[in-house]
C-alpha cells in the first residue's frame, strides 16, 4: 500500500554505497526495541529525495505500506498522515490533530500494519518533526534534510556530491557520448552536483549540443551571473547551468519562461496544475496572460519546461513542482520590477482559486494544497483585496482543520502584516485581530486572548464610538470584537459583566439582523452561556430551547451549532433538576454527534463530559464513572493535563470516583484540579472555588473536618462577595459548609445557616428543585442533632416522600436521606 509516493526516476544513477548502507540500516531484521529514524542530510541539489525514492522502489517489497510526507510545513504532514488514517482503517472525518495522533498509535502498534516505512522529505528541524515520529519497533522512518542536526532523534547519513564516475555516468545516460575529457571538464565546472549534473544532461539530450560548446555557453553566462542571497556553499556553477537553458526557454517559448517565473514564487512543493486553469483576475503579462487562457498554449509551454528539467511533472496528481535552486536563479535573473509583477501574478493565482469556504471540511484537501504556496507567494503583505480574503481564509482553515499551532504563527504573522500595511485599525486588521484572539482563546492562552481582544474592541470603539446618542455599531466585526470580551471576562469570574456584554450583542444583531440571522443566532448561543454563571437557568433555558428551535429550522436537527445550542439546553434542564430529563435528552444529542463526528472530537468530548455529569445527576454513578474515565483519557492526549476542558473532565472524575469508593484517586485529582485552576484562573474565580469545595467534600467525607471547614468557609466568603449569597454556587457552598459545622458539633450554627439558604434556595430555585430539597433533608438532621425530634421527623418524612416521588426510590440521594445520613453537593463547574 503505497501513499502519496512520487515517480521513480528513470535517469537515476550511482549511489549505491548509500544505498545499501540505508537498506542496511532501515530493513534490518527483526528488532526486540523501536528503532531510530534515519535521516540524510546534505545541500539542496545533492539528490537526498531522488535517493529515498530510488531506495522505497528497489526496496517495496520489504514493506506493506510506504508513505511519502512532505514535511517543509506542518500542514502538510497533518495532511497526508490524516490520509493515511483511513487507509489504517481510522475515520478520517474528526478533528485533523486527533486523526494524525490515532493514525501514529496505529504505526506504532503495528496494527493492521507490521511492516511499514515513513519517508519525511526535506524535513526543517528535530523539534518540528519529533511530534510526528512513531516510536515503534514495527516500522522504520527515513528523513531528508538540509539540516545536519538530527543526533539527538535519529541516525544521521550525510549525502555528498556525486563521485565523478557518477557525474559522467549521468552525463552519458541522457545525451550524445562524451569523451573522458570532456566529461571530467562538465563534470568539473557543475561541481559534481547532482541537479546540476540532471539539468546539463537534459540540455544535451534535447539539443544535441556538443559538450565544448556547452561549456563557452557556460562560461559566457557565467560572468555575467550574480548570485546574491543564494544559500552558503553553492558553487556559480550550480547557477549557471540553469542560465543557459532559461536563455533557450526565453527565445523560444518565453511564456514557459514567464510561467517559471511565477512559480518561482511558490514553494518547492507540488504546484496543482488546477492553479494555472482558472479565471483569475488581473494581468501578469501579456505572453503568460495569453498562455493561461489557451489550455494548448499552457500544455506546450508546460512540456518546454520539462523538456529541459527545470521542474518536476508528476501526472499522477496533474502538478508541477520546482526545485528552491531553480527558483533562487529565476528570481536573480529578474529585474526588481519583473520579480514584483510575478509575485503579485502568483498571489493572484492563488486566489482566484480560493474555495471561499475554510469552515467545509470537504474545501480542507484544497487549502492544504494552496498553503505552503500563501506563505512562499508572501501573500500576507499582499494589499490586493482578494489575496487578503485567501490570507484570512487561510487562517480559519489552519485552525478548523486542527493544527492550531500553525494556526498560531501564520495567524499572528498576517495580523502583523497587516498592522503595518494598513494600521491597527484597518477593517481587515481587525477581522485578523479577532481571529487571532480566538485560536489563542480556544488553546487556552486566556491573558494573551485578553489582551488582543480588549485593543481589538478599543479600535473598533475608537471609529464608531457609542454612547446614549449613538448605538453601537451592528458590524457583525465589531460584535465579534465585544463577544470576544465578553468571553475574556468570564475567563477573570466576573460573571455579571459578562453578561452585560453578551446581551449587547444579541440585542444589537435581533434588531440589525433579525432573530434567525446565523450571527444572531450564534449570538444567543453566547447569551445562553452568559446567564448560566450567573445562575438564571430559567432565562438561560427558555432562549437556548429558542435558539435551538431555529437553529434546527435554519440548519437541519444535526447540523454541529445546533447540537452545541441541544447541549447547553441539556445543561439548563440538569441546573434547573431535571435529572433524569437531561440525561434521557443529553443521550440522544451524543448518538447524533456520533452520527457524524468520531468520538474524539472537541465537540463531542464536551458532549460526552456533560453526559457524565447527567448520568451521575440520575443517579447512574457506574455508567458516569466508565464515560469520565473515556473522556478524560482522550481529553489528556489530545490538550494535556492543564487545559481547562481537560481540568473539568478530571473533577468531573474525581467525583465520580469518591461515589463509587475509589477515595484515593479521588483526592488526587481533586487537588490537581484545584492546583491547575490556581495557576489558569487565579485564586478567587468561581472555577477555583468550585474546585476548592469539592475537596472540601471529600476531606469531610476522609474525616478531615477542620480541613473541609476551613476550605468551605473560604470558599464561601469569596463567592458571597464574587456572586453574591443567592448565586446558585453560593448555596451549593453554604449547604456544605453546614455540613461541616454539623461534623464539628456546632449543630446550631449549621441550622442556621442552613435555614436561611434554605429560604434562598426556595426563592431562587423552587421549593422542589433538587438542591432545595438537599438542604431541607440537612436541615431535619440538624434538628434531631438539637433534640428537636418532632420537627425532624415531620420535614424528615415530608423530604423522603418527595426525593422517592422526583427521582426514585432507587436514587442515592433518595436512599442517603432514608439512611439519615447529610447531602452532599459536589459541584461542576458550568462551560465558560
Amino acid at each position: 500500500m503505497w501513499e502519496n509516493v512520487p515517480p521513480r526516476n528513470p535517469n537515476f544513477t550511482g549511489r549505491e554505497r548509500l544505498l545499501d548502507e540505508l537498506a542496511e540500516r532501515l530493513t534490518a531484521d527483526l528488532h526486540p526495541t523501536a528503532v531510530l529514524p534515519e535521516a540524510m542530510y546534505g545541500l539542496g541539489g545533492i539528490g537526498k529525495s531522488q535517493l529515498a525514492i530510488e531506495y522505497v522502489y528497489r526496496h517495496q517489497t520489504d514493506y506493506d505500506l510506504v508513505c511519502w510526507v512532505p514535511s517543509e510545513h506542518t500542514p502538510g504532514i497533518v495532511n497526508v498522515l490524516s490520509h493515511l488514517a483511513g487507509r489504517l482503517d481510522i475515520d478520517a472525518e474528526g478533528d485533523a490533530s486527533a486523526t494524525v495522533t490515532q493514525a501514529l498509535d496505529a504505526l506504532r502498534r503495528g496494527v493492521p500494519y507490521t511492516r511499514w516505512l515513513l519517508v519525511f522529505d526535506n524535513a526543517e528541524n528535530a523539534q518540528s518533526l519529533a511530534p510526528f515520529l512513531p516510536n515503534s519497533q514495527h516500522g522504520a522512518v527515513l528523513i531528508t534534510s538540509r539540516n545536519p542536526h538530527w543526533e539527538d532523534i535519529a541516525g544521521c547519513l550525510e549525502v555528498n556530491v556525486f563521485e565523478r564516475a557518477e557525474s559522467v555516468a549521468l552525463l552519458n545516460k541522457r545525451g550524445p557520448l562524451l569523451s573522458p575529457e570532456d566529461a571530467d571538464l562538465l563534470a568539473e565546472a557543475l561541481g559534481d552536483l547532482p541537479l546540476a549534473i540532471e539539468q546539463a544532461a537534459a540540455w544535451r539530450a534535447q539539443t544535441g549540443m556538443p559538450a565544448q560548446e556547452y561549456l563557452r555557453l557556460f562560461y559566457e553566462k557565467r560572468s555575467d551571473l550574480l548570485f546574491e542571497g543564494a544559500p552558503n556553499l553553492y558553487p556559480e556553477s550550480v547557477a549557471t547551468a540553469w542560465n543557459v537553458s532559461l536563455d533557450r526557454i526565453e527565445h523560444t517559448n518565453p511564456e514557459a519562461l514567464h510561467l517559471l517565473q511565477v512559480c518561482s514564487y511558490f514553494a518547492p512543493e507540488p504546484i496543482p496544475r488546477s492553479l494555472f486553469s482558472g479565471a483569475h483576475h488581473g494581468t501578469i503579462s501579456p505572453e503568460l496572460d495569453a498562455a493561461l487562457a489557451d489550455p494548448m498554449r499552457l500544455g506546450r509551454a508546460i512540456r518546454e519546461i520539462k523538456r529541459f528539467s527545470l521542474a518536476r511533472i508528476d501526472p499522477r496528481d496533474n502538478s508541477l513542482q520546482m526545485h528552491r535552486l531553480v527558483q533562487t536563479v529565476l528570481s536573480q535573473r529578474m529585474t526588481p520590477l519583473e520579480r514584483e509583477r510575478m509575485r503579485l501574478g502568483a498571489q493572484s493565482l492563488l486566489a482566484s482559486v480560493d474555495p471561499r469556504d475554510p469552515e467545509a471540511n470537504a474545501q480542507w484537501d484544497r487549502y492544504s494544497e494552496l498553503y505552503p504556496h500563501v506563505v512562499a507567494s508572501d501573500a500576507i503583505h499582499s494589499t490586493d483585496p482578494w489575496v487578503r480574503d485567501l490570507v484570512y481564509n487561510t487562517a480559519r482553515y489552519l485552525q478548523r482543520f486542527g493544527d492550531h499551532e500553525s494556526a498560531l504563527q501564520f495567524t499572528r504573522e498576517a495580523h502583523r502584516a497587516a498592522t503595518e500595511l494598513f494600521g491597527a485599525s484597518d477593517e481587515k486588521t481587525l477581522q485578523l485581530a479577532f481571529w487571532l484572539g480566538w485560536i489563542l482563546f480556544s488553546m487556552g492562552r486566556y491573558n494573551e486572548a485578553a489582551d488582543i481582544n480588549e485593543a481589538t474592541l478599543n479600535a473598533h470603539e475608537a471609529l464608531t464610538p457609542s454612547g446614549p446618542t449613538r448605538p453601537v455599531d451592528a458590524r457583525e466585526s465589531q460584535l465579534d470584537a465585544i463577544g470576544a470580551v465578553a468571553a475574556d471576562l468570564r475567563v477573570k469570574g466576573d460573571f455579571r459583566k459578562a453578561l452585560e456584554q453578551s446581551r449587547r450583542v444579541f440585542d444589537t444583531a435581533t434588531v440589525a439582523f433579525g432573530e434567525d440571522d446565523p450571527f444572531t443566532l450564534n449570538a444567543a448561543h453566547n447569551l445562553g452561556v452568559a446567564l448560566r454563571l450567573v445562575g438564571s437557568f430559567r432565562e438561560a433555558y427558555e432562549l437556548d430551547r429558542n435558539t435551538w428551535e431555529l437553529k434546527q429550522t435554519l440548519l437541519g436537527a444535526e447540523h454541529e451549532q445546533t447540537l452545541l445550542t441541544r447541549v447547553g439546553l441539556t445543561i439548563d434542564e440538569r441546573e434547573l433538576g431535571l435529572y433524569q430529563h437531561a440525561r434521557n435528552r443529553q443521550e440522544e444529542v451524543v448518538s447524533q454527534y456520533l452520527r457524524h463526528l468520531r468520538e474524539d472530537n472537541p465537540a463531542v468530548l464536551h458532549a460526552n463530559r456533560v453526559l457524565a455529569v447527567a448520568r451521575r445527576k440520575a443517579g447512574d454513578h457506574e455508567a458516569a464513572l466508565e464515560l469520565s474515565e473515556r473522556v478524560l483519557t482522550v481529553m489528556e492526549g489530545r490538550f494535556g493535563k492543564e487545559h481547562p476542558d481537560a481540568i473539568a473532565a478530571a473533577l468531573g472524575l474525581s467525583v465520580d470516583l469518591r461515589y463509587t469508593e475509589h477515595l484515593d484517586r479521588a483526592r488526587e485529582l481533586a487537588e490537581a484540579s484545584l492546583g491547575h485552576y490556581q495557576r489558569i484562573f487565579g485564586e478567587r474565580h468561581p472555577h477555583t472555588v468550585s474546585a476548592q469545595a469539592n475537596l472540601a467534600i471529600i476531606d469531610r467525607m476522609d474525616g478531615r473536618f477542620d480541613s473541609a471547614y476551613a476550605l468551605d468557609r473560604d470558599a464561601h466568603t469569596t463567592l458571597v462577595e464574587g456572586l453574591g449569597e443567592r448565586h446558585p454556587l453560593t448555596m451549593v457552598v453554604a449547604t456544605n459548609l453546614a455540613s461541616d459545622m454539623a461534623e464539628l458539633g456546632r449543630h446550631q450554627d449549621a441550622l442556621d445557616l442552613g435555614t436561611t439558604t434554605l429560604e434562598y434556595s426556595t426563592e431562587v430555585l423552587g421549593e422542589m428543585h433538587p438542591s432545595t430539597l438537599s438542604l431541607a433533608a440537612n436541615r431535619a438532621l440538624d434538628l434531631h442533632a438539637l433534640d428537636r425530634h418532632e420537627e425532624c421527623d415531620e420535614l424528615h418524612g415530608i423530604i423522603l416522600a418527595e426525593l422517592r416521588e422526583r427521582l426514585g426510590p432507587e436514587h442515592p440521594a433518595t436512599t442517603t436521606l432514608a439512611n439519615w445520613e447529610r447531602a452532599n453537593c459536589f459541584i461542576d463547574p458550568l462551560p465558560l
